[in-house]
């Protein structure tokens, strides 16, 4: 059990640091932290799936996930939206929320609401 909510707290933390950093006005930020969050499912996911000695970086663990054969490619796309670059102005594309898109594979990837 105490995996579990080890888990759970790290993504709620890191979810409520991007909304934080949001609503100040720090969007880069908000795209680190929902980064992260995303980086502590997958570590999650990948857990579940029998994968251990997993890197510490969010961006390898979510490049190992989206080259997995066996994950669904809408997976591997949101997923795919954490690794993309910001454009000169700083910004992503603007379809692409990195906030939403670690809800949504908290909820659907995981099968669960953690916070």
């Amino acid at each position: 059990m105490q995996m579990v909510e080890n888990w759970r707290n790290e993504y709620t933390y890191e979810i409520e640091h991007a909304f934080s950093a949001l609503r100040t006005g720090n969007e880069g930020l908000a795209r680190v932290c929902a980064r992260r969050a995303a980086g502590i499912l997958i570590r999650e996911y990948l857990s579940r799936q029998g994968y251990h000695n997993q890197s510490v970086s969010a961006i390898e663990r979510l490049t190992v996930f989206i080259s997995l054969p066996h994950v669904d490619k809408k997976y591997q796309d949101i997923a795919s939206h954490f690794l993309l670059k910001v454009d000169n102005d700083h910004k992503l594309p603007e379809n692409i929320d990195l906030i939403d898109d670690a809800q949504w594979l908290a909820k659907n990837l995981l099968l669960e609401t953690p916070n």
